[in-house]
């Protein structure tokens, strides 16, 4: 398990230029002021607004009294503007347009191996399928000890320290060594490009129906998706399910073609429109390959961005069903603008816009305290009681979709089907042993103990009824070995965590896509959404909501 030491120091005294740096941001708001003041921008100082602030901070850094930093400065002005603006505008740095580029380009240049560090030591979790470790022989399990022959292990080892190590530009090489029997066996590797997968899981439920999670919308997610429709297609399935719940988003070109697959040409997806930006609409240009499927989206307050785009369209168009909670509300278009060799401008230009109309961000302002909007859902009961998204706002627009629904411009995607947040089985002790990563190491170290006795097969043949005592047992000694006190569960907590913990376990053993596939059994907006589709000829819309009636009952 990854650790580290508890460090005491006395407090850092503060710079003695900081009262300097708060006098900055107030002449901030004198410039921020300057830019839209029209004529009183010119009393004061002669010039230009940019000349004043430059102005300013050459005549600090000249003649104030103490030693300044500069480049301090400018970054407290530059954060200070961009506040100003909206949540999601910001300055990245080059590193941090490398690290958050690398998920979404799809692939990243490494050995290709997912891993943890337990006892101070590095973990082979999984070596990637078609990577330089899965091909030099690396595999799951494995203690990695040396790198380039230098020892890595010990409480210095860190998840930075590993990527350093074995991360870096393809075709480069590097020297691991592994246990192999009584000795140390080292394996040489060549870097390459490694993918990193959007479409996690894909499996058929039913004869019907087919389920596909998204998490993330990268350059290759549609392909993906596409794969996995095939795939599914090929099973003989007529209906799916789309989790997108926890996908935060990503490019809008990755999420159209996934709406055009299911709507009909010509039809509208999205468009964008700013204050300086002329509307923009995205339309399908043929006909969806699987136009005639039953369709339903699983969302929650995760959802974000593309996400939200796919959920708006699919709903606008009457095409299917979006089943769980309001999605996040983040529906501003960022440009970048790179700036020299310092980094790049994320720049909001414009808002996204369903077919209907509804503009997908959520409202934001100083008044708004937009970074706890989770805490303020949670507090009002929007994450359990259906009427209290109609609290939000008694004024919000509504729209109408061609079959009559109605849809709420409340900022965010709501549900057709509103599904509470399940908390019946969730206990402290679970939350502590997830948090901790205990639980994490436990499935792990579990694989590990039993890899050629239960773990060696299909997923299939892995059934946790095989493992449930002993995988109950093992988990319950690692709680011991850090100090936890088992409490008395109740039936339904102790089966909460039975579940996550065979879940996990599947997942070290088998790969993401077999967590999944347990998981959302136990899932109600999984169990919901297949009762829908099972009864797709009951859906009405009636009163301007979707509503399933069976026997005359409304659902």
């Amino acid at each position: 398990m990854e650790t580290s030491s508890p460090q005491t120091s006395r407090p850092k005294a503060a710079p003695s230029w900081q009262p300097l740096a708060f006098a900055i941001v107030l002449i901030l708001g004198v410039w921020i002021g300057l830019l839209s003041g029209g004529e009183s921008a010119g009393t004061f100082a002669p010039g230009s607004p940019r000349s004043a602030l430059n102005g300013v901070l050459d005549r600090v850094e000249q003649t104030y009294v103490d030693p300044v930093m500069r480049d301090e400065l400018e970054q407290i002005a530059l954060e200070a503007v961009l506040n100003e603006l909206d949540p999601h505008t910001l300055f990245l740095s080059s590193q941090e347009l490398a690290e958050m580029a690398e998920p979404m380009e799809g692939n990243f240049e490494g050995i290709g191996v997912e891993f943890i560090i337990q006892d101070d030591t590095l973990m082979v979790v999984a070596a990637i399928s078609g990577g330089p470790a899965e091909k030099a022989g690396v595999r799951a399990g494995d203690r990695i000890l040396q790198v380039d022959s230098v020892a890595i292990s010990g409480p210095e080892l860190n998840n930075r320290k590993v990527m350093e190590l074995l991360k870096g530009p393809r075709n480069t090489k590097v020297r691991v060594g592994v246990p192999r029997g009584e000795g140390l066996e080292q394996i040489l590797l060549k870097r390459d490009r490694i993918p990193i997968h959007s479409v996690v899981s894909a499996f058929g439920i039913d004869s019907d129906c087919g389920y596909i999670k998204v998490v993330r919308f990268a350059q290759n997610t549609a392909e993906e998706f596409e794969d996995a429709m095939v795939k599914l297609d090929q099973l003989g399935v007529n209906q799916v399910i789309v989790d997108l719940r926890g996908n935060g988003g990503g490019y809008l070109n990755a999420v159209v073609p996934m709406v055009e697959s299911f709507l009909k040409k010509g039809q509208l997806v999205v468009y964008t429109e700013g204050e300086h930006v002329p509307r923009r609409t995205y339309e399908t240009r043929r006909d969806g390959r699987w136009a005639d499927w039953d369709l339903a989206v699983l969302v929650d307050e995760s959802s974000a961005s593309a996400s939200e785009i796919f959920a708006g369209a699919i709903q606008d168009h009457d095409r299917g069903i979006i089943l769980g909670r309001r999605t996040f509300g983040k529906g501003l278009v960022q440009e970048e603008f790179s700036i020299s060799n310092l980094g790049a401008l994320r720049l909001t230009v414009a808002r996204f816009y369903t077919p209907t109309g509804r503009a997908i961000q959520k409202p934001y302002g100083s008044d708004i305290e937009y970074a706890d909007d989770y805490f303020m859902r949670y507090e009002r009961g929007e994450l359990f009681e259906e009427d209290s998204i109609l609290k939000l706002d008694a004024d919000s627009l509504t729209f109408q979709t061609p079959k009559g629904k109605v849809v709420q411009g409340l900022g965010g995607i709501t549900p057709d089907v509103f599904i509470p947040l399940d908390t019946a089985g969730l206990s402290s002790f679970m939350s502590d042993l997830s948090w901790s990563g205990v639980l994490r190491d436990a499935a792990f170290s579990f694989v590990d103990a039993h890899r050629n006795e239960w773990f060696a097969t299909e997923v299939e043949s892995a059934s946790a009824d095989l493992w449930k005592v002993e995988g109950w047992n093992h988990l319950m000694a690692a709680a011991r070995e850090n100090d936890f006190e088992i409490p008395t569960l109740q039936a339904a907590e102790r089966a909460a965590l039975e579940q996550r913990f065979a879940s996990q376990v599947l997942r070290n053993a088998f790969g993401e896509a077999a967590f999944h596939e347990h998981s959302v059994q136990f899932d109600q907006e999984f169990t919901t959404a297949i009762h829908w589709l099972q009864h797709t000829d009951a859906v009405v819309v009636i009163e301007g909501q979707l509503s399933l009636q069976l026997d005359n009952n409304k659902y």
